[in-house]
Order: structure tokens, then C-alpha cells, then sequence
């Protein structure tokens, strides 16, 4: 019998354990397989976790199956047990924030019956476990500063600095994690001047033993010098690292990006997404005819006398490690200001010389952006860090207080609509996108990468919003509904917590029709608006849960969401909407969804107007006098007129 019979039979048994070396302590973790299944009328508020496997009574289809292998017999024993898929993802979220000694965790998801069946295997190690979750070392003590020095040499790929982090102790503990990935090494790590010893957990985990007494609410700092050959960029922004290439004119154009890979890909920090530094101090060494830009405001350029010139870069406000970056070229530089709702705001440019014409044309853009953004989101979040357009050779990221830029000074992404409509072709998608994210991943980070839609999700939802702003509310919707014939429904949007990995990147279209979605349930555009201005002034410069996001959108909106943010995010299928209208009644029922879907959609009634209607996944029905209806297209959601 195949596993996945089992699961349409409801007989699956443990299928063993696995075993996980772990070499930096010498011993060998068992790791038991258990199992979990979701049914399609699922025990009740959770409170029923255990159930017969071979109860045929029940009636009861599977829907899916999870597999995850983990070292956790305090928790439960190896029998399977059962619950919603919505409940296993957030059971198994505060599972992994309890145990820190996860090595391998195998999801397997089988779709069955209603829902078209799909499988994946995800093998996830110690490395993941160290790189993603909030170790012991890395939970003591609350970081407030880097100073990162960096001497960037091009011609022989290779970086050599340090960097100064400063920290708080919350809770009284010997050793600080802090990690950098080889090929880099760490050369070696002082406190007030005396040397430190460390060890390495695993590849990029460096476990720095402090020697003296931690105490809590004190601060203190480390210095850690490193220097090496740092991971080169594959295919920047996605496959990230240094990116070391020549401009036209034959001059070193160099540049970072380490979104998912980690800015511990070049250099030594807390790598994790949930601490940011309140400030940073960014040092950055080139050869002489270059220039660095990064991130926050030039505070001085030094001359070194050897052929090299140094730039000190200073960011006043909370950073995240990946939006931290280099970008080292022959630059030419101008500026422009904005008088905006947090006052004057400067604009500054930095291009290639050859392209200068090109971008004091389209990097015009970017004031019009603005202008839109703070019109629905409030406030740029960094005024005193300013705003920087940045070339760079790779299509463009979202780095903080200084966006690169790719896209060949044409609208569109690279010259193409990704929403098929035409509106994404009058304007430039890298300067909207990336520099929306000021707003949805810099002002509001996630704090783990399975979260990621919180990035994404808002900021696809930008680019909506953008066009609404200088075409209409019809462009608008047009731009967001033509987005989702590159929705995939392959796997879920939310990723698996603690092992730093992201959902799937429906997280962008399906993210941004969602939002779409619920603005319609809100159906008051002032009140939605100051819905979104409302959530940059409560998570202002802060690190966020998934969580935090669906409670506040569920509060403000009047509403509780968690239906739908379980539907969109949580699973891959597509709401249907089954009616029936025959002699004046209307009947109406929600099909391939989750349990308890109560989503309301707007209807349009012949020569009636529109109204609400609050389907379940039971039938119900109303009477109306007219002969047709018409679902509201911004709704995305499949309708199937059916026969009774």
C-alpha cells in the first residue's frame, strides 16, 4: 500500500526514525517520524488531538498529511495525532521556539480528495536550526550597535575587516552567538582589548565564549576581525553574496545583496531577522578612483594615502541585517528634495557616468512614488536617514535608506507587465516595488522568514495601490487582478518557522489579492487607508509576527480574518463560491476551503445594486427578484453556478 493511500484509507503508521549526526558535540540525535492528518470535518475548536486511525464511522476524508521528523518525546509519543492544518502550522511554530536542538524536520504534504494532490519533501538540518531560530546564544542579549569596517580589494575578490557590536544583557550568560559563512573566516575576537576564544556549531555558527561576568542591564561589546573571499553572487538579487563585475568602461562595479542567504554571507553579526541594531556605522575602504554608497548618510570621505579612500556611511534608525549593503563604481551623483509629510526629505542619486541622461529622466519616479506611499502608508519611514537610488548590476533590492536599481531605466519589469493589464507599463516596477518595501520590510520587518509575505504581500499590494494613486480605483484593481494568473497554488504562502525558510512566492500576487480581498470586506476606502497608515505607526521600526499583522488587520478592520488569512496563506486552494438562483431564491455555499470559511462577498443584484452575502460551507439561502447575479471580480475567488 503507497503512503498515499494510506492516507486516502486513513492508515498510516510510523514510519521509523531517522538519525542526525551532530559532529561539533559528538553525539548522534534519534529523531522520530510521527505523523499528522488533517480531515475534512476536523475535531472542534482543537480540542479533540488523538483519534482512531481505521474509525471508518467518522466519515472523515483526508484532506492532507504531514510528515515531520522531530527529537520531541516530551511532547508526544510516536502515534499520530490530528488536528486542522491552520492548528498544525501554529502548534508547530511554538514547537520549534522550544526546542533548540531540532536537526532535521521532513514535511511531506499530500492534498487529497477535493483538493489536487501535490507533495513535497523539505529536509531541513542543524545548520537551518542555528541559522533560523533564536539559539540561547543569541536570546541573552539585545543588540544596539555595529560598526562594520570593511576594506573591499576587487581586483583579488577578497574583503578583509571587522566589526564592533555593541549589545544589552537581558539575562545573565557566557557565550554570544554570532555568524559568518565561509569561505570567510573569522580571525579572531576581543573584549576590552583582551582576546576571546570561540568555537564553530556547524559551518557559519560561531559560539564566542565572553570572559568576563554577563550581568543583566548592562552593555558591553565584542570586536570580531574576519576577512577572506566571500560568497559570489550566482544570480543576484535571488542567489546572492558580492557580485564582482566591470562596467562599460572597464571600472570594478561591485555590489552585495543576501536576502534568505544572510548578510553573515559577508559579514559577522546576529543573523537573525528578529534584533536590529538601533544604529550602525558602515566603513567602507575602496581603491581610490571608486566610490562606496551605502546605507544612511555620508558622514565623511577620508583619503588614505595607499590608493584607497574610505566612506563612513551612518544609519540613524533600527537597520536589518540584509538591508545592509555595498555598491562600490565609478558614481555620479544628484540630488533633488521632497517637501513630505515628515518634512524636507533629500533625494539622492548615484549612477553609472554614462547613464546619467537615462536617470535624471526615469528617476523621476521616485518623487511621484513617494508622494503615493506616503499618501497611504504615512510618513517615509527614514527621514533622517534620507533616500537613495542606487545602479547597481544586478535587477534591484530593497536595501534601507538606499535601493538598488537595475532595470534598465525602462517601466515595467525589465520592458514586461506582469499583470498583463498594461497599467504595470507606466511606471518603472524595481523603483515602485523596491522602494515600497521602505515601508513593508524595512519600517515593518518580519521576524522570521516564514513570514515573509508581510514583506511582499504589502508590497505587491503597493504596486496596486501606486497605480490607483495616478490612474484610478478601476486601474488599480485591474493591475492587482491580472497579477494573479502568475499565482502558482503550489504550497502554502506561510514557510516552516525557525529554520529560516520562506513560504512559497505566491507570497507576492496571492499576497497582494489577498489584501485586495480584505480592503472589499472593509468596503470604506478611508477606513482602509487608515487602516495601512495606522499599522506603520504601531509597528513602526519594529520586528513583527505574522501573528501581530492578522490580529491588528482583524481588530481594525471590525471583523475576525483568521478565516480568511487561513485560506490564502495557510492553504493552497482557491475559495469556490457554488450558487444556485432558480424562482427567486438564491442559495449559496463556500467549497474548496477551509473548515469554518466565512468569508462575506459582495454580489451585484439585476437592476438591484449590490449587497453582502455571508456564505459558509453550508448551503444557505435568501430571496431576491431578479433573474442573474454577479460576484464582484476584486473578490479573488472562484464561482461555480450549480444545480441543485
Amino acid at each position: 500500500m503507497t503512503f498515499y493511500d494510506a492516507c486516502l484509507l486513513g492508515r498510516v503508521s510510523p514510519v521509523g526514525t531517522s538519525m542526525d549526526t551532530d559532529s561539533s558535540r559528538g553525539t548522534t540525535l534519534p529523531h522520530v517520524v510521527f505523523q499528522y492528518r488533517v480531515f475534512q470535518r476536523s475535531y472542534r475548536q482543537g480540542r479533540k488531538k488523538r483519534a482512531l486511525i481505521d474509525d471508518r464511522k467518522n466519515n472523515m476524508k483526508a484532506k492532507s498529511a504531514l510528515i515531520i521528523g522531530e527529537h520531541i518525546p516530551q511532547f508526544l509519543d510516536t502515534s499520530p495525532f490530528f488536528c486542522s492544518f491552520e492548528t498544525v502550522q501554529r502548534w508547530y511554530s511554538v514547537f520549534l521556539n522550544s526546542i533548540m536542538k531540532s536537526l532535521t524536520v521532513t514535511a511531506v504534504f499530500l492534498f487529497c480528495i477535493s483538493v489536487p494532490v501535490f507533495s513535497q519533501t523539505i529536509s531541513f538540518t542543524r545548520e537551518d536550526t542555528l541559522r533560523g531560530s533564536i539559539t540561547p546564544e543569541r536570546a541573552w542579549w539585545d543588540l544596539l550597535y555595529y560598526h562594520l569596517k570593511v576594506h573591499v580589494r576587487p581586483d583579488a575578490k577578497y574583503i578583509q575587516g571587522s566589526v564592533a557590536v555593541r549589545y544589552k544583557v537581558l539575562k545573565p550568560y557566557q557565550q554570544m552567538q554570532l555568524d559568518l559563512q565561509p569561505p570567510l573566516a573569522i580571525d579572531s575576537v576581543t573584549q576590552d582589548g583582551i582576546r576571546l576564544s570561540f568555537t564553530k556549531d556547524g559551518a557559519n555558527a560561531h559560539m564566542i565564549t565572553l570572559g568576563k561576568k554577563q550581568v543583566k542591564g548592562e552593555t558591553g561589546s565584542v570586536v570580531v576581525y574576519y576577512s577572506g573571499n566571500p560568497v559570489e553572487a550566482k544570480n543576484p538579487p535571488w542567489d546572492g553574496g558580492f557580485q564582482w563585475t566591470k562596467d562599460d568602461n572597464g571600472n570594478d562595479y561591485v555590489a552585495t545583496s543576501c536576502q534568505g542567504l544572510g548578510a553573515s554571507a559577508w559579514w559577522p553579526c546576529k543573523d537573525h531577522m528578529y534584533d536590529e541594531p538601533d544604529s550602525m556605522l558602515i566603513s567602507v575602504t575602496v581603491p581610490e578612483k571608486l566610490m562606496d554608497v551605502s546605507n544612511g548618510r555620508l558622514r565623511k570621505i577620508t583619503s588614505n594615502g595607499d590608493g584607497t579612500r574610505t566612506f563612513d556611511w551612518f544609519v540613524s534608525n533600527p537597520i536589518n541585517n540584509y538591508g545592509v549593503n555595498v555598491n562600490i563604481a565609478d558614481y555620479v551623483h544628484f540630488a533633488d528634495t521632497m517637501k513630505g509629510e515628515g518634512g524636507i526629505l533629500t533625494l539622492d542619486f548615484y549612477v553609472l557616468p554614462y547613464n546619467l541622461d537615462k536617470a535624471r529622466v526615469q528617476f523621476q519616479q521616485a518623487k511621484l512614488m513617494l508622494h503615493a506611499f506616503e499618501h497611504w502608508f504615512g510618513p517615509y519611514p527614514f527621514y533622517e536617514d534620507g533616500y537613495k537610488l542606487v545602479e547597481v548590476p544586478y535587477l534591484g533590492m530593497e536595501h534601507q535608506s538606499s535601493v538598488t536599481y537595475g532595470n534598465g531605466y525602462q517601466n515595467g519589469y525589465r520592458g514586461n507587465d506582469l499583470s498583463g493589464t498594461g497599467w504595470g507599463l507606466k511606471w518603472d516596477f524595481i523603483i515602485i516595488h523596491e522602494s515600497g518595501h521602505e515601508w513593508f520590510a524595512n519600517n515593518i520587518t518580519y521576524k522570521d522568514m516564514a513570514d515573509m509575505w508581510v514583506h511582499e504581500g504589502f508590497t505587491n499590494y503597493s504596486e496596486n495601490l501606486y497605480t490607483e494613486y495616478y490612474f484610478g480605483k478601476e486601474a488599480g484593481a485591474d493591475y492587482v487582478i491580472g497579477t494573479r494568473g502568475k499565482i502558482q497554488n503550489n504550497r502554502p504562502v506561510v514557510g516552516v518557522y525557525n529554520v529560516n525558510h520562506a513560504g512559497s512566492g505566491d507570497m507576492y500576487p496571492k499576497g497582494g489579492n489577498m489584501l485586495h480581498t480584505i480592503r472589499q470586506i472593509v468596503n470604506d476606502d478611508a477606513k482602509w487607508r487608515k487602516i495601512l497608515r495606522d499599522m506603520n505607526k504601531t509597528f513602526y521600526h519594529q520586528t513583527v509576527d505574522g501573528a501581530q499583522i492578522e490580529a491588528f488587520l482583524s481588530k481594525n478592520a471590525g471583523r475576525n480574518l483568521q478565516k480568511v488569512f487561513d485560506q490564502y496563506l495557510r492553504d493552497v486552494r482557491v475559495p469556490k463560491l457554488e450558487y444556485n438562483l432558480l424562482r427567486g431564491k438564491l442559495s449559496f455555499r463556500w467549497t474548496n476551503c477551509v473548515e469554518g470559511f466565512d468569508m462575506p462577498i459582495k454580489i451585484a443584484i439585476q437592476g438591484k445594486g449590490t449587497r453582502f452575502i455571508y456564505p459558509e460551507p453550508s448551503w444557505k439561502s435568501l430571496k431576491i427578484k431578479a433573474d442573474s447575479i454577479e460576484i464582484d471580480r476584486n473578490f479573488y475567488v472562484e464561482v461555480s453556478k450549480t444545480t441543485l
